[in-house]
């Protein structure tokens, strides 16, 4: 049976989409740039990173993401009010998680649903020189290949019964962390001698076998976001 390529197949949104989005979501949810005044674009922020994975019909990954983020929050809510130390603590981790989850679930979006040669036409067009993206199109690949070599070795480490508890947590760690460490240097050689051996950096153009343009969910995005940026500037022209 003849297999025929659909060059049409790719995520939700194009790279550059969602590289605009994780800027905005940095500067408006981590940064709370706005506060008060930007609060409506916040929430929206917060929740479409949960909205595209449900859209990559992630469903565990969108529903732990829901789950952490609104327990954290009213888990916060919940300790306003005059605090030991030990609670002062624990709302401040609390407040760090609402802040940091939604752009590390966008950013864990953008690595899974993005594949490196759409990144490199992308930004191609959007000239961008190699010497920003080929460093980029490495990390693209790193972070998935760490995390399966580290479920490789966790794998290995059980089947010598090993395992993270109280009495082995030192073997655990030893057993684990030391190889995991050991694997990240010899990947990062190794994706970087396969960027370089695929012809990355000899400055040239290059073709891709997917059609990179933007459709109506980027240009959703794309005007949210500006409008995020336009709001929050006439807001500052006021104050």
């Amino acid at each position: 049976m003849e297999y025929k390529l659909d060059r049409n197949t790719h995520s939700l949104l194009d790279p550059r989409t969602k590289l605009l989005l994780l800027f905005t979501s940095s500067v408006f949810v981590v940064g709370s740039a706005g506060e008060q005044r930007m609060r409506v674009f916040y929430w929206i922020l917060v929740f479409i990173p949960v909205f595209l994975l449900f859209m990559e019909k992630e469903w565990k990954a969108g529903g732990a993401a829901v789950t952490i983020y609104v327990g954290s929050y009213f888990a916060q809510i919940a300790l306003q009010h005059e605090l030991t130390a030990l609670e002062s603590v624990l709302a401040l981790m609390l407040y760090i998680i609402t802040k940091i989850i939604p752009t590390v679930i966008l950013a864990r979006y953008i690595v899974r649903t993005t594949k490196v040669s759409e990144f490199l036409t992308a930004m191609h067009k959007m000239k961008v020189p190699d010497k920003i993206t080929i460093p980029v199109s490495v990390i693209f690949r790193f972070f998935p290949t760490v995390i399966e070599e580290s479920r490789a070795i966790g794998d290995a480490m059980r089947m010598k019964g090993i395992e993270m508890g109280a009495k082995k947590a030192t073997e655990a760690v030893e057993y684990r962390m030391v190889p995991l460490i050991a694997s990240c240097s010899i990947i990062g050689e190794e994706l970087s001698a396969a960027a370089m051996s695929r012809g990355l950096d000899v400055g040239k153009k290059r073709t891709c076998i997917w059609n990179i343009k933007m459709g109506f969910f980027d240009w959703v995005i794309i005007v949210l976001c500006l409008v995020c940026f336009i709001w929050w500037g006439i807001g500052g022209l006021f104050i």
